[in-house]
């Protein structure tokens, strides 16, 4: 690879740091038709969707670029540095393949158009008027694929993503006069069990709310495909502290440089026909087409991202940074194990062999343990409220009806540490905690349940709850759980009993 300098500063990454044949194949990028709607600006779709999208057009079997949209309004700083940079970012492969060590680097070139929702609404409405338009793919957290009511966005930026979708698609129904041609296929790759049936649901959700018209409905649920897939890879981001010696060696300076482990899976319930759409496995991409995503689905949220679920908070509270520095801790790294072998994998029992999911375990604590993989927990612990939800949740009562009522004591101190790690105030704008040694972090969530956490802890701090009265609180509430846990038997008591054991080194 070649890079460019000017004197003796490192140039940034865009158009003028690509060789001649990169440069043609950028400029051809920029020509095509925007194929694809992307919602999510982050690190794990630049990672996978994009670098598929990327793999694609290499090999001269996808001519289709991509609109990128932020989520949230906070996305709006790295959107914007996207677009400084053309589009363009560096993707480092690196890890373990078949035993041996890989490193792959390449620049990745598929982003069209850069569209600020919030900024630039009939700009993003606008694409769905685009006759070349086939797909749209999301990553926008477990929080962010929920229902929530919303005043008629047909003229105005949405904030949750399903009001976006329902708005885009009203936009194109419009269009083109209800074409069934003209349905996209919608590939949401948020870690919840049927996220396409679940984004489906939203929008035809909002379609009531806004009254729109029958022939819309009917043109969403007929010509519109809504596929549930699964996504397996870990993205670990910007890897801050080797930055220097990546600039030294690229010759630019790349704000979005990503790095990714060299696993993957995609796996889409669908008919492999939709190949002719996005033609991943004639590229000899890591996906599967299939009838039944149920195995897929359940191995890799309740086992990969299950334990990450389940170390995090007690990682950070013990200031511990990393995925694999926990494991490599004797104590944490001993507890996780467990809590896989014994809690998660039993839990599962009765819907898959034994024997393959422990296959997959090993699978996931290898790549946990990959050496060139910095993950860090901060990152992970993102809304880690509905993560624990939708992730640790259902191996908790699994559990529990399998052992006739006994509690997954792992689990159930994991639930315990996660709300401590929710033990928050706000300042300046921010939800801070402290460690148990007395350092800060801040917590990333919705603002809903982080304001019902700090009002919780708030009051418990100054006496007017009691821990019981708190623990009580925070799990019978339906916001943070959408049921009440706090009427399984002994998992009050049991989380009392964690919060009690717990050495606070300094208040």
């Amino acid at each position: 690879m070649t890079g460019t300098r000017q004197g003796s500063e490192v140039k940034a990454l865009d158009r003028s740091a690509l060789g001649a044949g990169e440069r043609a194949g950028f400029d051809a990028m920029k020509q095509s038709p925007v194929r694809i709607v992307q919602i999510g600006e982050g690190n794990f779709l630049r990672g996978f969707v994009d670098w598929m999208v990327h793999e694609m057009r290499k090999q001269g079997n996808y001519d289709g670029a991509i609109a990128v949209s932020q989520p949230r309004p906070s996305g709006k700083p790295k959107l914007d540095q996207l677009a400084a940079q053309d589009g363009l970012y560096t993707l480092v492969v690196r890890g373990i393949e078949q035993g041996a060590p890989v490193e792959r680097v390449e620049r990745i070139a598929v982003f069209g158009e850069f569209i600020d929702p919030y900024t630039q609404w009939e700009a993003f409405l606008a694409l769905a008027e685009q006759p070349e338009l086939e797909v749209l793919v999301s990553n926008t957290t477990e929080a962010g694929l929920t229902y929530q009511f919303t005043e008629s966005s047909l003229d105005k930026p949405a904030i949750s993503y399903p009001a976006k979708v329902a708005a885009l698609l009203y936009r194109r129904f419009v269009a083109f006069n209800g074409d069934p041609d003209k349905g996209l296929l919608l590939l949401p790759c948020e870690l919840i069990e049927g996220n396409g049936d679940e984004l489906k649901r939203c929008v035809l959700q909002h379609s009531a709310d806004w009254e729109l018209p029958e022939p819309f409905v009917a043109w969403v649920s007929e010509h519109n495909r809504f596929l549930n897939s699964l996504v397996d890879r870990i993205v670990t981001g910007y890897p801050g502290e080797e930055a220097e010696q990546w600039r030294e060696r690229l010759g630019y300076e790349d704000k979005l440089l990503s790095s990714a482990e060299p696993y993957y899976l995609w796996a889409i319930e669908g008919e492999a026909e939709l190949e002719s759409k996005l033609p991943l496995q004639a590229s000899g991409l890591g996906v599967v087409w299939t009838d039944d995503l149920r195995p897929y689905q359940l191995r890799k949220v309740r086992i990969l991202n299950g334990a990450h679920t389940l170390m995090t908070p007690i990682s950070l509270l013990h200031g511990i940074s990393e995925v694999r520095p926990a494991l490599e801790d004797a104590e944490l790294g001993a507890f996780v194990r467990d809590a896989v072998k014994l809690e998660i994998i039993p839990s599962l029992a009765s819907e898959m062999e034994p024997s393959v999911t422990m296959a997959y375990a090993a699978d996931v604590f290898e790549r946990f343990e990959n050496p060139y993989n910095r993950h860090r927990l901060h990152d992970i612990a993102m809304n880690s409220i509905s993560k624990f939800r939708a992730r640790l949740l259902p191996s908790l009562e699994g559990y529990i009806s399998a052992h006739d009522g006994k509690l997954p004591e792992r689990i159930v101190k994991a639930l315990a540490h996660l709300l401590r790690l929710y033990k928050v105030q706000l300042v300046d704008e921010q939800f801070v905690g402290r460690r148990f040694d007395g350092s800060s972090y801040t917590v990333r969530d919705d603002r809903a349940a982080l304001d019902l956490l700090a009002d919780a802890w708030g009051r418990y701090e100054t006496g007017a709850l009691d821990r019981k009265q708190l623990v009580e609180e925070l799990l019978g509430s339906a916001l943070l759980w959408n049921k009440p846990l706090n009427e399984i038997p002994g998992l009050t008591d049991a989380i009392v009993g964690q919060l009690n054991e717990m050495k606070e080194e300094s208040a």
